[in-house]
């Protein structure tokens, strides 16, 4: 049987993005782990994000960081508020020559309908923080 879009063999349905933009490595992280970065694409948060502490943002996310690695990734668990399941989310910066990539990958979501909901999510997420660091250079 042909997999769809998105599936994998073992645990539903995964989507990633990823978008380069013209700053260092370092300046991209500080800005993703700034208060304006972590509302951007988390939500606004009423406590700090920390390694194996559960959190909730203002926007029903429901999460807890289990790997983190400064300056480079962090996996976490992430759940949406109305959602039964709980999926994966990572989040990774990759350094380049003269600009970084952030990537967001999101896996174990339950369907295709539900990896749709996100791949417009992250895209919005993308181009807010598009918008943001642009301003940073500026």
């Amino acid at each position: 049987m042909k997999r769809k879009t998105g599936q994998t063999k073992t645990v539903g349905f995964q989507f990633g993005i990823r978008r380069s933009f013209p700053v260092f490595a370092e300046e991209a992280w500080a800005f993703l782990f700034s208060e304006q970065g972590i509302e951007i694409w988390l939500g606004k948060l009423n406590q700090e994000l920390a390694l194996k502490e559960p959190f909730v943002t203002d926007k029903g996310i429901e999460g807890m960081i289990r790997v983190f690695k400064p300056q480079s990734h962090l996996r976490m668990a992430w759940k949406r508020r109305g959602w039964e399941n709980t999926s994966t989310l990572q989040l990774r910066i990759i350094s380049g020559k003269d600009k970084t990539t952030i990537s967001f990958h999101q896996e174990k979501l339950l369907d295709e309908y539900q990896r749709e909901e996100m791949k417009n999510h992250w895209k919005s997420v993308m181009d807010k923080l598009s918008a943001s660091i642009k301003t940073l250079k500026e």
